[in-house]
């Protein structure tokens, strides 16, 4: 089925950020593991997995309204050098990531395209629960401190 030309367009936006998002997730997974930090890693690790799916359907998505994915293309990796600094940056890239996929939603309505609505808007409510995870993660450093929060990561 022949898909709206911008519809693609935005698809393959939504898709670089979450190749991004996999490629940084990742690292900051195994940078948690490799400081021992096991329970961090699984749950990072997991988030990375999560963007992996969104990307296959992304991709899916793109092949369905025959348009071409790109997947060549990434956006500027934030890696932090320590656990706050990797859940700021991730923080910033989901909250894009949300703005991105409202911005498709409205597109999609605007254009009748209600199948990749529906889509986007599965990914988006799993974006918004990483945001959530995200934020309790940031407050629990600050309410307990990074030492007492580290401490809750090891296995």
């Amino acid at each position: 089925m022949k898909g709206n030309d911008k519809i693609i367009e935005h698809l393959n936006a939504r898709l670089a950020e979450e190749l991004t998002a996999i490629n940084q997730y990742m690292v900051h997974a195994e940078m948690c593991e490799n400081w021992g930090y096991d329970k961090l890693h699984d749950l990072i690790r997991k988030r990375s997995i999560d963007e992996m799916k969104h990307a296959e359907k992304l991709i899916a998505r793109i092949l369905f309204l025959e348009g071409r994915p790109t997947v060549s293309h990434l956006n500027k990796i934030h890696i932090g050098a320590e656990i706050p600094k990797m859940h700021e940056s991730d923080h910033v890239y989901e909250l894009d990531a949300v703005k991105g996929y409202n911005e498709t939603i409205r597109l999609a309505v605007e254009v009748g395209d209600n199948g990749t609505r529906e889509l986007i808007e599965s990914i988006l409510k799993e974006e918004e629960m990483h945001v959530d995870w995200l934020e309790a993660q940031m407050d629990q450093i600050r309410q307990m401190g990074i030492q007492a929060y580290l401490g809750e990561q090891i296995d």
